[in-house]
């Protein structure tokens, strides 16, 4: 696979914990999915999960070449974990468009975070060139 893109961000916990604490749920619903929010909350250093998803989702969109624009919303990248608890993207809305159109077929992150800061790297990767077709020196039929 190509990579299309890079991005990287780093976010300081406690400027989302006062968003948090200034916006509430308003704030929550604009930048998280329903899934981050219940995954966020169950954990005992909640704010700095959080962060650690806005993070990989502000990477996201640099990886993409979008930033938060061409109607591209926060909610529209969703960060799961596997089982093995491996940061996973789903993409989906406008910037699934335009990851179909650039040609993304994976994108990859990476989330790290301590009470200070969270940060992470993404990585937009494409498609495998198709190889070259060549033409059969010997088609069907023509002998």
């Amino acid at each position: 696979m190509d990579v299309l893109g890079i991005g990287t961000d780093i976010i300081e916990c406690p400027r989302i914990g006062r968003m948090i604490e200034t916006h509430g749920e308003s704030f929550l619903r604009k930048v998280y999915t329903e899934r981050e929010i219940r995954y966020c909350q169950a954990r005992k250093h909640a704010i700095e999960h959080f962060a650690g998803r806005w993070a990989a989702k502000e990477a996201i969109m640099k990886a993409l070449g979008t930033g938060r624009s061409r109607g591209v919303s926060w909610t529209h990248l969703e960060i799961r974990n596997d089982e093995r608890g491996r940061p996973t993207v789903l993409v989906c809305g406008a910037a699934r468009e335009i990851a179909v159109e650039r040609g993304v077929a994976d994108v990859l992150v990476s989330i790290s975070h301590c009470r200070t800061y969270a940060t992470a790297y993404a990585m937009a990767l494409g498609r495998p060139p198709e190889p070259p077709t060549t033409p059969d020196p010997d088609p069907p039929g023509s002998s």
